[in-house]
């Protein structure tokens, strides 16, 4: 057994914190949702999902990737009912990735085919803020963009761990198959290393949509939304009331 989950949450700590505070997220979690940014990130996210799924599907008896693909965690069938309720029945010809999106595909796909194992360190960065602060990202887009009971949320609607007991307790079996992999110390620090890059990449994606929240709600309004950084929610601090973005346990 190792102490990898740990390694990942306390190493990624920074970079939880920037994500947090970037433009976009901040806006985010004021309730500043607007839709074509948001289904611009929705698109890319479902580039993102559905080739992370994919490479490491192809990896399933490879020692370290094969142990942490869970079927319950599986979003790309809920990311295409989500494009669809934002593009229209023909999204498949309506979307594409933005440059930043496109990246962080490529990536994705550069460690599968050269080192698989680091694929472990995107899931975990995805999927633990999908069972954690992506359920009070749900709430928000759900109220500012007054959306019907059941579409554009699928995302983080997990039909498998339907209560907050099962998120949790999926959580921890999680983080045990982390701990259970065969990773050395070398690979548990690339590991730790791509975990930050994914938080890059994901921020990289904000950036670029940022422009689209500022058209949308005046320069005056983002600057004073976006003026202040607040404490991360994956940091140690006796009070906070971030919602987490992302990989948090």
């Amino acid at each position: 057994m190792t102490d990898l989950a740990q390694r990942l949450r306390e190493g990624t700590q920074i970079s939880h914190t920037l994500s947090e505070n970037t433009a976009f997220m901040k806006c985010f979690l004021k309730g500043v949702v607007e839709l074509e940014p948001f289904r611009k990130l929705t698109a890319d996210l479902y580039f993102l999902y559905s080739t992370l799924e994919t490479e490491m599907a192809s990896h399933q008896t490879h020692s370290v990737v094969g142990s942490m693909v869970f079927a319950e965690l599986l979003r790309t069938q809920a990311l295409e009912s989500d494009v669809a309720y934002y593009y229209g029945d023909r999204w498949q010809h309506e979307i594409a990735a933005t440059p930043a999106g496109q990246r962080y595909v490529n990536r994705i796909l550069e460690v599968s085919a050269t080192n698989p194992a680091l694929l472990v360190a995107h899931a975990y960065v995805r999927y633990m803020g999908d069972l954690s602060g992506g359920q009070g990202l749900r709430h928000i887009v759900r109220s500012a963009l007054n959306l019907p009971p059941d579409q554009g949320t699928a995302l983080h609607e997990f039909e498998a761990l339907p209560t907050v007991e099962a998120k949790r307790d999926f959580k921890l079996k999680y983080r045990e198959a982390l701990n259970a992999l065969p990773v050395d110390e070398a690979l548990i620090q690339q590991l730790v290393d791509e975990a930050n890059l994914a938080f890059a990449l994901n921020r990289d994606v904000f950036h670029e949509l940022e422009p689209d929240v500022r058209s949308a709600v005046g320069d005056h309004v983002f600057d004073l939304i976006t003026r202040q950084d607040r404490p991360g929610s994956t940091e140690p601090h006796p009070h906070h009331g971030m919602v987490a973005l992302m990989a948090t346990e």
